[in-house]
């Protein structure tokens, strides 16, 4: 089962929600994102969020469509989005993507990533993607040993290191390739790459590693 968890961010950066509509697919709003997933025919099975963003009429609209609504005080110690995320995994999912996360608020922002690089929060086999309109973001925890393939709309791959350094880092079937490579804190070098032919591999022993493919839009 693949989760979606659509937050709340500028609806503008949004990717086209649909086309994450197929196969077993389990909906998650996060205060307006729930509107946002409404306003596309989308019902959610769970909303999460204080709902401080969300018109009186919004408000209705989310009670008279979401069977399962987890409402949160504005004043609490966890996002919105970290309590959506956690109580997610309960269900086990084999992906999770984040949608309405980026080209908002950076504190926001740079909270979601903190999230995906906890351990305790998300860890194993769990493979988990923030995708906006332009990007698709994943925190890989080591040892990773991924297989990407070619995709149009997301062109170009960055590697930046979470941890202060990620060791063995290899790229196979890439433009600028890399064997056993350790990537310090800091670096650019990692940045722009692009696979060869319709597939490639990155692999790492160590650390956290983001990795973000890009479209040149």
């Amino acid at each position: 089962m693949r989760v979606i968890i659509a937050a709340g961010g500028p609806e503008k950066e949004l990717p086209d929600m649909n086309a994450f509509d197929e196969g077993d697919v389990y909906w998650i709003g996060v205060d307006r994102g729930t509107v946002y997933l409404l306003n596309r025919g989308i019902t959610p099975q769970a909303a999460f969020g204080d709902f401080d963003s969300v018109s009186k009429e919004e408000w209705n609209y989310i009670q008279q469509e979401v069977k399962s609504i987890h409402t949160f005080p504005a004043e609490k110690d966890e996002t919105d989005l970290e309590l959506a995320l956690q109580w997610s995994l309960s269900l086990h999912p084999k992906q999770l993507t984040v949608l309405g996360a980026t080209g908002g608020r950076l504190d926001h922002f740079f909270g979601t990533v903190s999230l995906l690089a906890n351990k305790k929060v998300v860890s194993g086999d769990l493979e988990v993607e923030v995708v906006d309109r332009l990007n698709r973001l994943s925190v890989c925890h080591g040892p990773v040993r991924r297989k990407v393939w070619q995709d149009p709309a997301y062109k170009y791959f960055s590697f930046f290191p979470v941890t202060k350094e990620v060791k063995g880092l290899t790229l196979e079937g890439f433009k600028y390739p890399l064997s056993d490579h350790t990537v310090q804190l800091g670096s650019t070098l990692y940045v722009s790459n692009e696979l060869e032919g319709e597939s490639g591999t990155f692999s790492f022993t160590d650390g956290i590693l983001m990795v973000i493919r890009s479209s040149d839009d």
